[in-house]
């Protein structure tokens, strides 16, 4: 079979690629654009990590290319250098640098010239990080803790709040990771990171499949009251299944108001194995820390008004295919794939080795706590309710 020619796609067919890429598709959605294949488009996007490069522009400050013109008409005019100077309103050095690093008076291009300044601009800026190696050593070993480049942000600024020196963004983190010219901190880290791929992903992009149990009398999350969606008041939690290898699984749950992590043990997925489970972990917290439950529409909650019954403990079902509605689950679950990466088997972890990973978690700073840690939370909820 012939091989199709290499195709080198145009500034505005890359700025449709980006476009899309942003929105959530996929390498295969936006292949088909093009009618090529998702590796052409891989090409593309991991050049730079998956992060979008800034669009470049010339600096008001460089010669134009008439100016350049201008040069080139006044050197075959046989004009001095103060001369030409003087027509295009530019700096007698500015003119002579110009001619030097062009091939000079006798090879000098307009054109040629115009292309090669372009080409030189063409330079990655030095990150932070790059400049400042104490910092990135801090970076890296943060990072070998596991914690999110935007924790290791928030952490510097809570610590050294008057030295902005030792501050730095959670995008420089990510972009030192990714984009591995800028030669800051080695890819290795990448696989500390909640989701160790190569590249930079869309927030809008998921895999998350729609789920078709139905659920007799399921509650719907849209009757969830007011005081437990502003997350006003402790007690209310979300929960899923997080799947291993070889039919292994655990429920993981996250207390809405302090994202305080619990992790279940679960012997299988059917809902008599799954609600039993989740009734024991219940009665080990007051009725004041545990009010309602979340969850998807899987089929292992099938015995939700069991486990209601069991607990006095409403349960609330998302709409289908809408994983968002249980934002801080799915971001803990993501958090917990650094310590249970997909396709390992699961079962043989104890309740004890849960319950470790579970307070690794809780002693991660969260931004959305103030760079607190969700057991400092847990705990003052723990002693206001004692």
């Amino acid at each position: 079979m012939k091989q199709r020619p290499r195709i080198y796609y145009s500034d505005s067919q890359k700025a449709l690629m980006w476009a899309r890429w942003k929105e959530g598709w996929t390498l295969h959605e936006i292949g088909k654009i093009f009618d090529r294949s998702h590796s052409s488009i891989h090409r593309v996007i991991a050049q730079t990590g998956g992060i979008r490069p800034p669009d470049r522009r010339r600096s008001r400050l460089a010669l134009t290319l008439a100016e350049r013109e201008e040069i080139s008409l006044g050197l075959a005019l046989g004009q001095s250098i103060r001369s030409i100077a003087a027509q295009i309103g530019r700096a007698p050095s500015t003119v002579s640098r110009e001619i030097e690093r062009n091939g000079g008076r006798i090879g000098y291009r307009a054109s040629y010239a115009d292309s090669a300044a372009w080409d030189r601009a063409h330079r990655p800026k030095h990150s932070k990080l790059t400049q400042d190696r104490a910092l990135a050593r801090i970076v890296a070993g943060k990072l070998r803790l596991l914690w999110s480049p935007e924790q290791i942000a928030g952490w510097l600024k809570h610590t050294y709040p008057c030295d902005e020196s030792q501050h730095v963004s959670h995008e420089t983190i990510y972009r030192s990771l990714f984009i591995q010219a800028r030669g800051a901190l080695k890819k290795e880290l990448l696989a500390h990171l909640r989701r160790t791929r190569g590249m930079r992903r869309s927030r809008h992009y998921t895999q998350k499949t729609a789920i078709h149990g139905q659920i007799v009398d399921a509650v719907s999350i849209s009757e969830r009251p007011a005081s437990i969606e502003d997350r006003a008041v402790p007690g209310h939690w979300e929960g899923d299944l997080v799947f291993g290898s070889a039919n292994s699984q655990i429920a993981t749950l996250v207390e809405r108001q302090s994202r305080y992590v619990m992790l279940v043990k679960l012997e299988g997925k059917d809902s008599q194995t799954v609600v039993d489970a989740l009734i024991k972990n219940a009665r080990k917290l007051p009725q004041e820390l545990y009010k309602s439950l979340t969850w998807d529409r899987g089929t292992e909650m099938h015995g939700h008004k069991r486990f209601t019954m069991a607990t006095d403990i409403q349960v609330y079902f998302c709409d289908p295919q809408s994983p968002w509605q249980r934002g801080s689950n799915e971001n803990t679950n993501g958090l917990l794939r650094q310590y249970m990466p997909k396709g390992i088997d699961i079962s043989g972890d104890s309740q004890l080795q849960l319950n470790a990973i579970a307070r690794q978690l809780n002693e991660r700073p969260r931004k959305t706590l103030g760079f607190q840690t969700p057991a400092e939370m847990f705990s003052e909820l723990v002693a206001s309710t004692g």
